[in-house]
């Protein structure tokens, strides 16, 4: 029986099931060989081939099996028009924040800066807390603040330290590690200075997002800083979603609690991020655009469902374009975006998208 599924790129193409399952098998595989994971069961399998040779154009999970939704970049998700997707509504973020809430029912939410880092929050701070107090008032959702730690901003041109990759094609391999660590320690501090004011504004907590975007320095600078936030501020509700399923190796020495972050993959992450005090961890798996959903999705659910076994706390998977099987496309098609969703509830049993 011919159907129609999609590719990494979002490309809705003819299948069967058994191309179906032969890619499941191929994803699960490589899944298991580049990150150690356990490869999923017959069963597992044939479930996922299920959910995704379903006729059903959007599905959903059974009563009773729903999760928790969390969610980054904010308010802007309504308010943004990039030119080929997006809403455009011209409103405040505060009233996003509201519609969000009230309409769209999400579980928590957050404020943002259009410019999502923690580099470009820290001159404004202080508008944003006055912000932050009015939205609270507002609202009665769970309100976080969140930004990118985005330390690729920390690096010339735009931030004071050397750039690693440019000293590393000069053969300055010493001076771009001693260049990362540099800007590992600023982040630490920095992200220590926004978050003791955004938690006196009266924020729930802080949502870092796309962490080591940047690399290993990257990943143990933000690990710092939120060791020290949760010191600071024992009752703030911290998530840390990740921006790649590998952590790569930029310094290639650095470490976090005498472990060397580079190489990890979710499972090994989660274990850092605990330490360091984080509440809800977001695992990444990246998407192949060459490949197809089924290919993609098998591949993230192997991974994932392994963090999810190591982990001590919630898990919940990032889930949107490009990432967690979904197809890389600026509007991703519904039908692979449930089915996506589905498949990570029911196999990999996540605590929240």
């Amino acid at each position: 029986m011919v159907m129609f599924t999609r590719m990494g790129d979002g490309r809705r193409v003819e299948t069967t099931r058994k191309q179906v399952i032969d890619d499941i098998y191929l994803g699960m595989s490589h899944a298991a060989e580049c990150s150690e994971a356990k490869p999923l069961s017959g069963d597992e399998v044939d479930h996922l081939a299920d959910i995704l040779c379903s006729e059903g154009k959007v599905l959903g999970v059974a009563p009773g099996n729903e999760v928790v939704l969390t969610e980054d970049g904010g308010p802007y998700k309504l308010m943004i028009d990039s030119g080929s997707s997006g809403n455009g509504i011209d409103m405040s973020r505060t009233e996003s924040i509201m519609v969000h809430e009230r309409a769209l029912g999400m579980d928590s939410f957050q404020l943002a800066h259009i410019d999502y880092s923690i580099k470009a929050v820290k001159p404004i701070i202080s508008y944003e807390m006055m912000v932050l107090e009015k939205v609270q008032a507002m609202t009665i959702v769970p309100l976080f603040y969140g930004a990118m730690p985005n330390m690729g901003l920390y690096y010339k041109p735009d931030g004071p330290f050397g750039n690693p990759a440019d000293l590393m094609r000069e053969f300055k391999i010493e001076e771009a590690q001693h260049e990362a660590e540099a800007a590992s320690d600023a982040i630490a501090q920095d992200i220590e200075f926004i978050t003791d004011r955004i938690m006196a504004a009266g924020g729930e907590g802080f949502n870092f997002d796309t962490t080591a975007s940047a690399g290993d320095a990257d990943f143990a600078g933000t690990l710092k800083g939120i060791e020290k936030m949760r010191k600071s501020h024992p009752d703030s509700y911290i998530v840390m979603g990740m921006s790649a399923e590998n952590v790569l190796g930029i310094h290639g020495e650095i470490e976090y609690d005498g472990k060397v972050v580079a190489g990890l993959y979710p499972h090994e992450q989660v274990k850092l991020a605990e330490k360091a005090g984080v509440n809800v961890f977001g695992p990444v798996v990246n998407t192949n655009t060459s490949k197809s959903l089924a290919w993609n999705l098998a591949r993230a659910i192997t991974i994932v469902k392994q963090c999810e076994t190591a982990s001590k706390i919630p898990c919940h998977v990032n889930m949107g374009m490009g990432v967690g099987g979904i197809p890389m496309s600026e509007t991703p098609p519904i039908d692979a975006v449930s089915r996506c969703s589905k498949a990570m509830v029911e196999i990999a049993h996540v605590d929240g998208i």
